[in-house]
């Protein structure tokens, strides 16, 4: 079977099929705390995991969609405890697996092809979060990681798959985990965010919280963005410079122009950095003049984009991101029809490093996929 997570297998919840992956093989080779997992190895925990989803009474009165985002969510959810799962004389951990496990995942249906961009990002969604539900309450700042994960995840579903991520197991703790996502549940409902995202009264609000560590959630500024920044995010030969075309007016902050005026190539890291720096100058001079401007970029993990928007800010900017996404296969072919190709080895590189924008990043997402 060819080596993608194939849409109909997700579409169908066809475990015969699923379990035909060299991942699963992995899955099975990778052990557990006997503390935590005494069911055995992670293959035998997601089986147990599926099988506890699908007598959920709640799961069984979902719509087909969310059925499907579940179970593939749930086939999946553990796939991170490959390449992180470390055995030593304190016993068995796998520390962070499921950020890692959301970008595997996000990779192997990117490439796959066939998974739809909106199923797609839902499902990394839920893998990303799913032990949330279990330890929300020893996170530093409680509310504003529920506030985030809701504008990311369906609170509701997250909630299913923690409990059958619990019944799937055998652990001595078990009733004390169940009651934890029981209180999520009742948190999420206290704070208006259950099966759905937290709400605010404007996006200049949003932002304003999640930029600040002792905003009030309820707080809403007085103060209007005075300009305005597009902030473009893909991947090379995604067709950023082709969706630039129908903003002929307003003036553009390319670090590829910078690195062809500089001659640098995109590969040099050294050189990389100052190309930031400059264009970073080069966006304060628009900001000063409050005047709207593109920034165009790969701009693709969170922390870069992150650190630009906090600048644009600064200046009283609203910030717009544009994702911009094209299937797998014409990535590669758009990308060698390029003036500057960038080679595929980098562009592989980039797509493992790829953290698609959430709705809480900037004053509006925009996807064009």
């Amino acid at each position: 079977m060819k080596e993608v997570i194939m849409f109909s297998v997700i579409k169908n919840r066809d475990r015969n099929a699923a379990w035909q992956y060299t991942f699963m093989q992995q899955m099975s080779e990778t052990p557990q705390d006997k503390r935590h997992h005494a069911e055995g190895n992670v293959a035998v925990h997601t089986q147990m995991v599926l099988d506890a989803l699908e007598s959920d009474p709640a799961y069984q009165v979902l719509d087909e969609e969310e059925r499907m985002l579940l179970w593939a969510a749930s086939w999946l959810h553990d796939i991170g405890k490959i390449p992180t799962t470390v055995v030593d004389e304190s016993g068995i951990s796998s520390p962070g697996h499921a950020r890692v496990g959301a970008a595997m995942a996000r990779q192997l249906m990117y490439r796959g092809g066939d998974v739809p961009f909106a199923i797609r990002e839902q499902i990394t969604g839920l893998i990303r979060y799913h032990g949330l539900p279990l330890w929300i309450f020893e996170k530093p700042d409680p509310l504003k990681t529920l506030v985030k994960a809701s504008m990311e995840v369906n609170t509701k579903l997250l909630a299913i798959l923690a409990r059958a991520d619990v019944n799937g197991r055998w652990c001595d703790d078990k009733e004390a985990l169940l009651y934890r996502v029981d209180c999520f549940e009742e948190y999420c409902k206290e704070q208006d965010c259950w099966g759905k995202p937290k709400a605010f009264e404007s996006a200049n609000a949003m932002m304003h919280y999640m930029s600040k560590d002792d905003a009030s959630l309820h707080y809403v500024p007085f103060e209007q963005p005075k300009t305005k920044v597009i902030m473009l995010c893909g991947l090379p030969g995604s067709g950023k410079d082709f969706y630039l075309r129908q903003f002929k007016d307003l003036p553009v902050m390319s670090l590829d122009q910078i690195r062809r005026e500089w001659k640098i190539d995109p590969t040099d890291k050294s050189g990389n950095g100052r190309v930031i720096q400059e264009g970073k100058e080069r966006a304060r001079q628009f900001l000063r003049k409050q005047q709207t401007f593109i920034w165009n970029a790969t701009n693709i993990t969170r922390q870069m984009r992150g650190q630009l928007i906090e600048l644009f800010m600064l200046y009283d900017a609203e910030v717009e991101l544009v994702y911009i996404e094209v299937p797998y296969q014409r990535l590669v072919e758009q990308n060698r029809q390029r003036e500057q190709v960038v080679p595929l080895a980098v562009v592989e590189k980039l797509i493992d490093k790829l953290e698609v924008p959430v709705a809480w990043e900037a004053h509006k997402v925009t996807f064009r996929v």
